[in-house]
């Protein structure tokens, strides 16, 4: 029994010893010291076999021995485990002479960065802007644009309505009776950026959420030729000194006589939106003297302008946030 005990020992101090990380030594200290299967600690069901005088002398060396084992195993833990620290330390070093990691820039998005080349381009027009609210009141949206009651954009099935006397604007149009309420003597011009929410199938070049800049201008002697003037203008300015504007008469109940603008895109014709004279019943509401004023007013759609510019066939993509399309712009 005395020369089984001294292998097992120096076996195992031989494993520690030889023992390359913490793992290892767990597993050395189970083997050796654990109390089912331990080689150490198995003897001990052996000693009732001894006689009873070298039962207590074989009890202090079995002892003697499972201490000099544990304090092996202590020493070589804290050896292993500043080694493996180091180890650990030396993989995790930074070098704090390198040069830091940028950080990659955030950019507009195209909707928003035309939206600010379309506020520039009104700006240098002489327009002052204004903004309104989304949800907007009944009388703003269609009652203070000369809307006749029966007209279809009343039905649910066109508007967003939020209760009996608020719904989601349909057009920045709207911004016009407010302004008017605050009975500012003309000339004025006077524009606003903004959303927009129809009941409308989603398809490439519809959506039921959009994006208008609205303008109007009232003063004297004002005229159609103005408005395609500035229109014009406003063209060239979005869409560079070669674009081919379009106007053909068309009907808006606020407008007097009515037109509509469209951009050559391509093969086709894209409408941008509707334009036209401030329809007198406007302007006669508004307090304005009808033989000595006059005014235009139109509303583009704002989210066709960079599908024409950046040559988009799908103004769906501009909503997907698919990283692919936008980190382009």
């Amino acid at each position: 029994m005395t020369e089984e005990l001294e292998r097992i020992e120096a076996e195992a101090l031989r494993t520690i010893g030889d023992a390359p990380s913490l793992k290892e030594l767990d597993e050395a200290d189970i083997a050796y010291l654990g109390r089912k299967a331990g080689k150490l600690t198995g003897l001990l069901r052996n000693i009732g076999s001894l006689s009873a005088d070298q039962k207590p002398l074989f009890g202090q060396a079995l002892n003697e021995a499972k201490a000099r084992v544990e304090a092996a195993l202590t020493d070589r833990k804290a050896l292993l485990a500043d080694a493996e620290r180091s180890a650990r330390e030396l993989a995790e070093t930074l070098d704090i002479t390198l040069p830091g990691r940028a950080r990659p820039r955030g950019r507009l998005h195209p909707l928003t960065t035309t939206m600010n080349d379309v506020k520039r381009v009104m700006t240098g027009l002489g327009f002052e802007f204004f903004d309104g609210p989304d949800i907007e009141e009944y009388k703003y949206n269609f009652d203070w644009l000369n809307f006749p009651p029966d007209h279809p954009a009343f039905d649910e099935q066109a508007s967003f309505y939020v209760d009996d006397t608020h719904l989601l604007r349909t057009q920045t149009t709207a911004l016009q009776g407010r302004f008017f309420e605050l009975h500012r003597e003309p000339p004025y011009r006077i524009a606003t950026v903004g959303h927009c929410f129809r009941y409308e199938a989603v398809d490439a070049t519809h959506s039921h959420t959009f994006h208008q800049v609205d303008g109007f201008s009232v003063g004297e002697g004002l005229s159609l030729a103005d408005l395609k003037g500035v229109l014009a203008e406003f063209s060239r300015g979005m869409f560079g000194p070669d674009v081919v504007v379009r106007f053909r008469p068309d009907f808006f109940p606020f407008v007097e006589p009515g037109v509509e603008v469209a951009i050559k895109w391509g093969d086709r014709w894209l409408e941008l939106g509707g334009a036209g004279l401030i329809h007198p019943n406007i302007l006669r509401r508004a307090g304005l003297d009808t033989e000595k004023y006059t005014g235009f007013a139109f509303g583009l759609g704002i989210d066709r302008m960079p599908m024409i510019r950046h040559k988009i066939d799908d103004l769906r993509l501009f909503l997907d946030n698919d990283l692919r399309f936008l980190q382009q712009f």
